[in-house]
């Protein structure tokens, strides 16, 4: 085994190697562990009541009121994502629908067996008059599971989930949300 070096930077003043010496100003600032929401991080929720304003004009100009957005009436609702006029609300906050990004992705599956009642008449009928085998030609099916929907725009990130009822609606929930991505262009 090799015998370990000193730290040739370790004297370095400009480095601030040595504990609890200055080294140069802002190094000793850093500081381990969570900081404030970045890009790709959840954001916080804004606080309650109207947002905070930043005044660009004098004091006692009254700052101009933004126009409402027109209702054009096309609007769709796709679990707690909703889109009116010209922006998509959701439980995270609102966000611009130009220019958002629409994903889903299907989580359910549909299963097939032969129900126990058919099994049993089969059986019973086969005994009696030989056709009781066409009992187990009856099918049931059962859709499980959910589908993903989840929207990005204007830095903020929402994902919803919709429970499959049956083999119809992923291409209900796609065509609502085909609608949306034709309105987000």
């Amino acid at each position: 085994m090799s015998e370990q070096q000193p730290n040739p930077y370790a004297s370095d003043p400009g480095q601030g190697g040595q504990p609890g010496m200055p080294g140069p100003p802002g190094q000793g600032d850093y500081k381990w562990g969570p900081g404030e929401a970045s890009y790709g991080y959840p954001q916080p929720y804004p606080a309650a009541g109207p947002p905070a304003y930043q005044p660009t004009m004098a004091v006692g100009i009254p700052a101009p009121v933004p126009a409402p957005a027109p209702m054009n009436g096309a609007g769709v609702s796709i679990g707690d994502i909703t889109v009116v006029g010209d922006q998509i609300i959701t439980p995270s906050g609102n966000m611009p629908l130009k220019g958002a990004v629409w994903n889903a992705t299907d989580f359910s599956r549909t299963e097939e067996k032969i129900p126990t009642h058919a099994i049993i008449l089969a059986v019973i009928f086969f005994l009696f008059c030989l056709l009781g085998l066409l009992f187990l030609l009856m099918k049931e099916k059962k859709t499980t599971g959910y589908i993903q929907i989840s929207v990005t725009s204007g830095g903020r990130h929402h994902s919803t989930m919709i429970p499959a009822q049956d083999q119809n609606t992923y291409p209900w929930v796609m065509s609502q949300l085909n609608f949306a991505r034709s309105l987000s262009i």
